[in-house]
């Protein structure tokens, strides 16, 4: 009897076993999917706001839509190796593959002087611990939160009328977040450089720099031009002067930043995005990133690449700044929709990204 009664326990125990994991495998995704909790904030939710705003545009990414691909090298100089173990800060050359874009969903909108661009790069080390970064030229992200990022994509997004965002709406949201007027308005004041070469690129988040020992540093970080900085003349007749010129300037010559690193002072917000840092913080010249190839993302090597933030190497770790997670859900499920719809051709097309004549007689 004893031992039909465990077998009996055993039976129902593995029954239970196959009925439970199907079960909960159901409610994870329930959950993933904001089923379970309609009102939490989900990865599907940031990108319908994002969307709000620009419309469906399948096979391209959901933000920064209009992009080319470029290619060089990073070279660091071990400036920044007592602060963070990761191989691409300590002397040596890494091949590095990216992407300069504009900021939105649109991806055949006209450059102009007003938008955000941004570089995207790959850098990767032969120890495969490769680190990918999003940086912008913005002082400053616009809000601190996730949710008020949701919020500011639905105040923003253009009326269907006049194609540009109901005055009306944007007031309620600056009314209704009072405390994020300093960096708007730290935004609408940056100075703005004749193109994507001589511009400077912020990474916003912080980060921890992580040494052998295990020491924590937050840090920010900026790539800055080598370039002399010109400043912005526009060209309304040109609907993509920005790419050509990008495209024309590292035809000429390679293009170089320096990978400049911020040291966290006592005072500064380091899980707040929308928080400017002190003037007066320890900087450090980590290194040199050097730009010689560009192609159009028809062709080019960024294409299938989600430039995620939290793809970091050992040595470098997340703050506690939520809108880092945000940003890296938002790039995957991006990846993922597209991942799985046809390819359009991009406004930047690879006979733009040809090299002129012009070019190649400078460059000779």
């Amino acid at each position: 009897m004893t031992t039909n009664t465990h077998m009996l326990s055993g039976s129902i125990l593995r029954w239970l076993g196959v009925i439970t994991l199907p079960f909960f495998l159901m409610l994870s995704f329930l959950w993933a999917g904001g089923w379970l909790t309609p009102y939490r904030l989900t990865q599907a939710a940031m990108l319908d706001a994002l969307q709000k705003g620009s419309g469906m545009h399948p096979g391209f990414r959901r933000n920064h839509a209009k992009g080319v691909c470029v290619a060089g090298w990073f070279e660091g100089n071990g400036s920044a190796s007592s602060l963070s173990m990761a191989t691409v800060l300590q002397k040596g050359r890494v091949p590095v593959v990216g992407r300069f874009a504009l900021a939105g969903g649109l991806p055949y909108q006209a450059d102009a002087p007003e938008k955000v661009r941004s570089m995207a790069l790959r850098l990767m080390p032969s120890d495969r611990q490769e680190w990918r970064m999003g940086i912008n030229d913005i002082p400053v992200f616009p809000v601190g939160t996730p949710q008020e990022f949701h919020d500011l994509q639905l105040a923003s997004h253009p009326d269907l009328t006049t194609g540009k965002p109901d005055p009306a709406r944007m007031q309620a949201f600056r009314t209704s977040h009072p405390w994020l007027q300093p960096a708007m308005a730290q935004i609408g004041r940056r100075p703005v450089s004749s193109g994507f070469a001589d511009d400077t690129y912020r990474s916003l988040d912080s980060f921890l720099f992580v040494a052998e020992d295990g020491t924590k540093t937050a840090v920010r970080w900026a790539m800055v031009p080598v370039q002399p900085v010109m400043p912005e003349i526009g060209h309304a007749n040109d609907h993509d002067y920005l790419f050509r010129k990008v495209i024309e300037d590292i035809h000429t010559h390679p293009l170089q930043w320096r990978l400049m690193v911020t040291l966290a002072g006592s005072g500064d917000a380091i899980d707040n995005p929308s928080k400017g840092w002190s003037q007066d913080d320890r900087q450090i010249n980590a290194g040199t990133l050097t730009l010689t190839g560009i192609g159009s993302e028809e062709n080019g090597p960024c294409t299938g690449i989600t430039f995620d933030p939290l793809v970091l190497p050992e040595g470098i770790m997340p703050s506690g700044d939520p809108i880092l997670q945000a940003r890296s859900a938002a790039y995957m499920r991006s990846f993922y929709l597209r991942s799985g719809e046809r390819p359009t051709a991009p406004a930047v097309s690879a006979e733009m990204t040809v090299p002129s004549a012009n070019a190649r007689d400078k460059k000779s």
